[in-house]
């Protein structure tokens, strides 16, 4: 049998009422009428106590009889079971799992430290309990297997300078990569009857080392965009600056003129500081 079977014991409170009268009942007798024969009474009583099971709410016992997989027991109660039955326990409620820091790389090459937060609970007790050697050793083995070949398929971030336009990355993408994240859990950790119910980063950066470069580089990036912004604002603003010019014929500007005055609300627009305005107290050509 490779399969769980769940099966339901006799119930363990008409067991206990046998037991009850077996125990106490051999014990009077046997005082009562001073006849040792009521010896093996106690004794079996005593046997049929090692029979008794609690299985308390999101719990099971999985039973083996001489190394025979029997069954498991999943529904909560009393119960009663073979004596020479050995009773192992699982847990069936939900464990959260937070991994340590990997130090990896991603799939540009760059180191990053990361982390995964894993929802995990036990779903097929056979294969829990007889196809792994330690299921709870084994989530957490997988599971840093599982993120290092995550962080190797996508990239930190997304620097399209170097022409690395990737859609989907560690830092921006958190839907699709936590939904990767449980695909590749979900497959290594079946063998092990294991059902993932929610995996997904819990930390990331960039490693100690290029972290600081790295930093300098988004600002940066940061910043040029900001420039082409305003750049491109300012050019527009002096497009219509010197169309409204000519269309109200307020001033009559050559070629030279308009390049002077395209030169200075350039400085003036894309400029960190606030221009500092001179006063012409001469003709308009001085």
């Amino acid at each position: 049998m490779k399969e769980e079977k769940i099966i339901v014991p006799a119930n363990g409170y008409l067991m206990l009422f046998i037991f009850f009268v077996l125990l106490f009942g051999s014990i009077a007798a046997m005082i009562i009428l001073e006849n040792p024969l009521f010896i093996p009474g106690i004794v079996i009583a005593l046997f049929l106590a090692f029979g008794f099971l609690m299985v308390n709410p999101n719990n099971s016992r999985v039973l083996l009889l001489f190394g025979k997989y029997v069954g498991t027991v999943k529904q909560n109660g009393f119960y009663w079971v073979n004596p020479f039955y050995t009773k192992k326990k699982i847990s069936l409620r939900a464990s959260n799992f937070d991994s340590e820091r990997l130090k990896v790389n991603d799939k540009l090459g760059n180191p990053i430290m990361i982390s995964t937060i894993l929802v995990w609970k036990v779903h097929n007790t056979y294969k829990a309990a007889f196809d792994v050697d330690n299921y709870e050793h084994f989530v957490r083995v997988q599971t840093d297997a599982a993120v290092r070949k995550l962080a190797s398929m996508y990239p930190y971030d997304n620097f399209a300078d170097e022409g690395h336009d990737e859609d989907i990355t560690l830092r921006s993408s958190v839907n699709e990569v936590s939904e990767a994240l449980e695909k590749e859990l979900e497959e290594r950790l079946s063998i092990a009857g294991i059902e993932v119910l929610e995996a997904r980063i819990g930390y990331l950066a960039y490693a100690q080392e290029i972290a600081s470069a790295m930093l300098k580089r988004q600002q940066a990036t940061a910043i040029i965009a900001a420039r082409h912004k305003i750049v491109e604002g300012a050019v527009s603003m002096v497009e219509m600056a010197i169309h409204e010019l000519n269309k109200k014929e307020l001033l009559m500007l050559d070629e030279e003129k308009k390049a002077a005055m395209v030169s200075n609300l350039l400085v003036i627009l894309c400029g960190d500081k606030e221009a500092a305005p001179v006063v012409n107290t001469g003709t308009l050509h001085q």
